[in-house]
């Protein structure tokens, strides 16, 4: 049930007729159509979606409260001016029709093609049948009705001792660590004060979210949104901030195993930085330099091209205290390469999934990155996108 897993939530999905035949559009809404409280992130791309900047101004409008959200996919509705944004209103508006609703408890989302304008007649000839649609049992075609270049849908139930969390999102390319990178919606039945919500899905999508690079390519329309309808009480907030966390990194890893031309996942560390924010460029660095990624797809320790992308970037590196593994087998320290277990390295580097530390000897702070291999499948999908 994932979206709707969570007591008081209905969802539904639809083919209205954006693409040629997938389901291309859903809804998600409280039950009873009040306003339940929202928490949510966006995308920090200054070249943001008109559903994105429709959003912000609408959550900082009512405080933080939605009755429904209504999502198209195969359309960005990004790069198309004051008319974008005028359609993302007239999404909202159908929706309040529809449900019987407030406009300005309406969020918007979209995700496609940039710079295209919006089908908004079909999108709103589809509205009312997809608010009639809408039910527990709905979760499954929505998670299929926000699906772009995404090879299945992605969805996670949580069950606590006193509450649910469940979710969905979509995203499998153009995904950089900054903010969501993707579409994402969380639902729950616990009682949570807004501003703690907003502060546990932060906090959620740093750890997670934000940690996942597939091409260092960060999208217009990143948003994830955690809704709570309280229908089961006040939860344990730890209890509660850790079952957030563990949808969000569950979401993740379905992205990074779907990305597009995916073979192989790295599971990057960086030890050893200054600071906090230096282990972060470095490992952004090395997660999106395309010689790396390349090993990764050949299942080769090329061990140089790591140090070689950490010390292009600016942060402070000391050659002779640095280090680098892969599985936790040295491969190389101070500099150079030193003996280790070839067979056990190679049986590692084939897995699906590869473990790799670059420690700098610069410090003691650190940070993490799951990065994606770079090879033809990648290549022959953004080459007929558009």
């Amino acid at each position: 049930m994932s979206v709707t897993a969570a007591e008081g939530f209905v969802a539904s999905g639809i083919h209205a007729g954006i693409k040629r035949r997938r389901l291309d559009m859903a809804m998600i809404a409280s039950e009873d159509r009040q306003p339940v409280a929202c928490a949510a992130v966006f995308t920090q791309n200054r070249f943001a979606a008109a559903p994105v900047d429709l959003d912000r101004a609408t959550l900082k409008a009512n405080g933080g409260k939605a009755a429904a959200v209504v999502i198209n996919s195969g359309n960005a509705n990004a790069g198309t001016g004051a008319a974008g944004y005028k359609n993302a209103q007239l999404m909202a508006a159908a929706t309040g029709e529809a449900l019987q609703v407030a406009n300005s408890h309406v969020l918007v989302c979209s995700t496609g093609i940039i710079g295209t304008p919006l089908p908004i007649e079909r999108i709103i000839d589809a509205t009312p049948k997809l608010a009639e649609k809408l039910s527990a049992d709905g979760a499954e075609d929505a998670a299929r009705g926000i699906l772009t270049t995404d090879h299945k849908p992605k969805q996670i139930t949580i069950r606590g001792s006193s509450f649910t969390v469940g979710g969905m999102a979509k995203g499998c390319g153009m995904i950089a660590p900054n903010m969501a990178t993707m579409l994402a919606f969380l639902t729950t039945d616990a009682e949570v004060p807004r501003d703690v919500m907003q502060e546990i899905l932060r906090s959620a999508a740093d750890s997670t979210f934000n940690t996942l690079n597939v091409d260092g390519a960060m999208s217009t329309n990143d948003t994830a949104m955690l809704l709570a309808s309280g229908k089961r009480g006040r939860p344990d907030l730890e209890e509660f901030g850790n079952a957030v966390l563990a949808a969000c990194e569950a979401l993740t890893m379905a992205m990074a195993r779907d990305a597009e031309g995916m073979t192989r996942i790295a599971r990057l560390s960086v030890t050893g930085a200054a600071n906090d924010n230096e282990a972060r460029i470095a490992a952004k660095a090395i997660a999106e330099n395309n010689l790396v990624k390349c090993s990764w797809y050949g299942g080769d320790p090329y061990w140089g091209r790591l140090l070689a992308a950490a010390g292009s970037c600016g942060v402070a590196l000391d050659v002779g205290r640095s280090r680098v593994s892969y599985g936790g087998i040295t491969v190389a320290e101070g500099g150079t390469a030193v003996p280790h277990d070839g067979q056990a390295l190679a049986e590692h580097m084939m897995g699906e999934e590869i473990a790799i530390e670059v420690h700098l000897g610069a410090g003691s702070d650190s940070a993490r990155m799951i990065g994606i291999d770079l090879g033809p499948g990648y290549i022959k999908e953004n080459s007929r996108t558009s």
